[in-house]
């Protein structure tokens, strides 16, 4: 296969003795580093390399002008328009969220040579028409409406004086420019061929200059396009040829150049739908490694076309490790690289900075980031971590610049910079973030990142250019304008990669592969939406203006695509075409209009193969996790005896032996968390801390109904001093917590009030309250002293029998206090009610030998039910309940205590996990 340059280069030399007053124009930069190398393999002697440019560059030299930064035009046009008409003007930010659309348009209008009086002039009569109505007098909000559309002409003519004057232009301005000066420039390089090589969609002023190239009569263009596309006269890939060859008077007397026949020919095609877009970067890298295989030269003339772009570290991360030369030929989004999402970040905490300080959610999430944490590295100390468990142990829900430095007075540069008060105001954001840049350089070259490197040095021109326009341009005055501005550019701007153009496996986006043939092409994301792009409408000039201006419009970018996807695969042999099996939004729809054109193509219908790929999955056997007792867990087992059991210890035993082993024998604790809201463990423990305070007073005392109510007002106080051990005052004050609070004092309150109604049938005497109780029982066959140790809520005296009451924030059924079977009561963890009390009565009971007792529970949540006191019953089915706890009931419990703490202590009898 020859490729088309190497066509080129190969007819030109033979009509040329030599290419010394040559002007070579071509699509792009990149097509001009493959012309110069097939000159070089054409030629047979030593000569000097022609005047190379892409057409950006050549029109940019006609004009006399330099292209200005999107930056620079975004910030001319809102000085423009702050200067123009005498409605109210919007803020820059505001201002900034469709400014790019009309600098897309303005650039339209003149890279088309549209006259702006007249396109304007038909834009603001269409709108007075839509906001047409009976009414005489128009609201002011239409009449400012009306005045911007009727403003637009003046805007365009001021916007680019502005421009002009600082000899600069946005792409538009800078072609009609070329196109006024373009006779000066003809003159005086008349002895000068220019060819223009490889072009399809030309813009009017592109035509323009080449038609008056062509009119001179020492000039060429050659077309890269196939015959069968130019033939066909509805296939899109040759639209704009076709175009130009019936319109063009050049072509009456010339024939088209650079035609080929070689999309005909017999090709290897293969279509593989691949599910989601991580998948179709791996698809890629065993393709290729398969490639690599069969024929190690053959990557050489091999390229992967990106439909999608945002796939490229995906693939370059999945590319096998034979593949040691990779060229990128695309510019990567700034927006997607790892250092944007930390500027991203730190703009959102500085916007959401208010009086009270950063949520601690956004800061945590902030410090996590692998380049914060970078900038706060250090070899003494682990700050990010220092901040993170302060956080949690202070319970700060808000946090301040001044908190974090109480934290570490001797603060760091990194710490310094990253939070401050001042970073509020731009300027000094943009100086400090500009600091930030030059720490995490000098980093980054300690570990020669040059990757990272790369990025930064894109982000310092970004922001010592805002810091430029921001001293210019008074407007930028606040850092919602910052921010909007900054991730406008993030999203426009791209790293370029630079390497060996000539070697290696290429990868490059789809506008990259102008002009430049692969034996082996492999494209990715051929579906609607990506290839082609689809129905986008980023603009505010109506379709129908558009179709009576000559202004692109849908069926125009369509056919782009189509040339470019079809110019590909013209003089390839082996195509790939891979494309994502589950459409969505994001990731592009059904299968692209493409593949279904080449499945009923009739060149190719034989030499295509489908097929559906999918990544191997291989079955894990859910097995429950099973911890053997080795030495060393036993001894440890041995330990936890002697500390001491508790009822929740044994009843989490009960729920899940693998909990009992992470939290007695791993000794692995809850991770300390801010409690934005009162958690649950810690809405109980207030709860309980609260009635011991307000029932100490009674401690061996009968409740009387005066001394209860004399407590009642004291509720609000005692239960805000608890919280506020836990809380910020400001943190109780409003939201979840302020409800939280209030519940727990009407919990508390509706409970000593019930007291009140049952001592007036009943007498009620205080023994204790939170008491705390250790026993040693004696296990057989377990030589290890066994302690079992709790706390009681309360044990009281009601007409004279002793209870234990064990007060919950939850629910509680009088089915979770029942016994029937003796062995259910560690077996099934929905009777750990049960158990807990029957603890606590048997530890109650060797410590304070009596008859009989009786153990309840009462819930908060349903006071209304009463205590739910422990019981025993014959069957399910009787409603008869013995409700004494006696010597005997201790007994059977103790058996099945017994049981339990032998199983615990049997080496032969792993912790299973059990499922919840």
């Amino acid at each position: 296969m020859q490729s088309f340059l190497n066509q080129i280069a190969e007819e030109l030399w033979e009509k040329n003795d030599s290419f010394d007053n040559l002007v070579f124009i071509l699509p792009g930069k990149r097509a001009g580093t493959f012309l110069k190398n097939n000159i070089s393999q054409v030629v047979s002697k030593t000569i000097f390399a022609p005047e190379i440019y892409s057409i950006e560059s050549f029109i940019e030299m006609i004009s006399g002008l330099s292209y200005a930064t999107n930056t620079q035009q975004l910030f001319e046009l809102y000085n423009a328009y702050l200067n123009i008409g005498s409605e109210e003007k919007e803020s820059f930010y505001s201002f900034s969220k469709w400014g790019q659309i009309l600098l897309q348009d303005f650039n339209e209008i003149d890279r088309y040579l549209v006259p702006p009086d007249k396109l304007f002039s038909y834009l603001s009569v269409i709108q007075e028409m839509n906001q047409w109505h009976l009414k005489p007098n128009k609201t002011k909000l239409i009449e400012d409406y009306l005045s911007f559309w009727n403003n637009l002409e003046e805007l365009h003519t001021a916007f680019n004086k502005n421009l002009l004057e600082n000899g600069s232009g946005h792409q538009g301005l800078v072609y009609k420019e070329a196109c006024n000066n373009l006779s000066d420039y003809i003159n005086t390089s008349k002895n000068k061929k220019h060819v223009f090589i490889g072009f399809n969609a030309l813009n009017t002023a592109e035509v323009f200059i080449i038609k008056e190239f062509l009119k001179e009569g020492n000039s060429d263009i050659y077309w890269d396009v196939d015959n069968c596309f130019l033939k066909d006269k509805v296939h899109d890939a040759g639209f704009f040829i076709r175009q130009y060859q019936k319109e063009w008077s050049y072509f009456k007397n010339h024939s088209l150049k650079g035609l080929s026949e070689y999309y005909s020919t017999t090709k290897n095609i293969q279509i593989t739908g691949v599910p989601k877009n991580v998948s179709q970067a791996k698809y890629v890298g065993d393709l290729i490694l398969h490639l690599n295989e069969k024929d190690p030269n053959q990557i050489k003339k091999t390229a992967v076309i990106l439909g999608d772009e945002t796939l490229l570290n995906p693939i370059l991360n999945s590319l096998p490790a034979e593949i040691n030369q990779v060229n990128i030929t695309m510019g990567y989004p700034l927006d997607k690289t790892p250092i944007a999402g930390m500027f991203t970040q730190l703009f959102d905490l500085y916007i959401q900075l208010d009086s009270q300080g950063w949520f601690y959610k956004n800061l945590l999430s902030f410090l996590v980031h692998p380049y914060v944490q970078k900038i706060l590295s250090s070899e003494d100390k682990n700050i990010v971590n220092g901040i993170k468990a302060e956080v949690n142990k202070r319970n700060w829900i808000y946090i301040t610049p001044s908190k974090l430095k109480s934290i570490f007075p001797e603060t760091t540069e990194g710490l310094t910079l990253l939070f401050s008060y001042e970073n509020a105001e731009p300027s000094h954001f943009l100086n400090n973030v500009i600091a930030l840049i030059e720490l995490l350089k000098s980093k980054f070259q300690l570990q020669e990142n040059h990757l990272e490197l790369e990025y930064l040095y894109h982000f310092h021109t970004l922001f010592n250019e805002l810091k430029m326009l921001s001293g210019e341009y008074p407007f930028l005055n606040d850092l919602k304008a910052l921010q909007s501005i900054f991730k406008e550019l993030i999203s426009i701007e791209k790293v370029n990669f630079r390497g060996e153009p000539l070697e290696g496996l290429q990868i490059m986006g789809m506008l990259e592969s102008r002009n430049l043939d692969f034996e082996t092409v492999i494209i990715t994301s051929v579906n609607e939406g990506i290839l082609p792009a689809g129905k986008t409408n980023n603009s505010f000039i109506p379709f129908d203006i558009k179709r009576e201006f000559g202004l692109p419009a849908y069926k125009e970018k369509d056919a782009v695509y189509t040339y470019h996807f079809y110019r590909l695969l013209q003089r390839a042999k082996n195509i790939y075409l891979i494309y994502n099996t589950e459409p969505d939004v994001i990731e592009g729809g059904e299968k692209s209009r493409f593949i279904s054109q080449l499945l009923t193509d009739e060149h190719h219908i034989e030499n295509i193969v489908t097929k559906i790929a999918v990544p191997q999955i291989n079955s894990i056997l859910n097995t429950p996790v099973s911890i053997e007792k080795d030495s060393d867990i036993m001894s440890k087992i041995s330990a936890v005896f002697k500390k001491g059991l508790s009822p929740s210890s044994l009843t989490n035993y009960i729920k899940n032996p693998i909990n009992f082993y992470k939290q007695k024998i791993l000794k692995l604790e809850e991770t300390l968390e801010v409690e934005e809201t009162i958690a649950s463990k810690t809405f109980g423990t207030i709860l309980h801390k609260a009635m011991e305070i307000l029932y100490e007073p009674f401690l061996g005392a009968f409740l009387t109904e005066g001394k209860l109510k004399e407590q009642r007002p004291k509720i609000r106080g005692v239960v805000k001093h608890e919280l506020l051990k836990t809380y910020a005052e400001e943190d109780i004050s409003r939201g979840k917590n302020l409800i939280a609070f209030n519940v727990i004092v009407a919990y508390i309150d509706s409970f000593i009030l019930k007291e009140i109604e049952n001592i007036k049938h009943h007498t009620i005497k205080i023994i204790a309250l939170e008491k705390d109780l250790s026993v040693d029982i004696d296990v057989p066959g377990i030589d290890t002293p066994v302690i079992l140790k709790g706390t009681l809520d309360r044990v009281d005296e009601k007409d004279g029998m002793l209870r234990i009451i064990d007060y919950k924030t939850g629910s509680v059924l009088s089915s979770n206090v029942e016994v029937v079977l003796w062995d259910e009561i560690i077996e099934n963890y929905d009777r750990s009610k049960a158990f807990q009390l029957l603890c606590y009565s048997f530890m109650y009971q060797i410590i304070n030998p009596i008859e009989k007792m009786s153990a309840g529970i009462i819930s908060f949540k349903n006071l209304g039910s009463g205590p739910f006191y422990f019981s025993t019953k014959n069957s399910r089915n009787t409603s008869k309940k013995d409700f004494n706890i006696t010597k005997d009931t201790l007994d059977l419990f103790q058996e099945q205590l017994v049981k339990l703490i032998q199983e615990i202590a049997n080496p032969a009898v792993p912790f299973i996990a059990k499922e919840d």
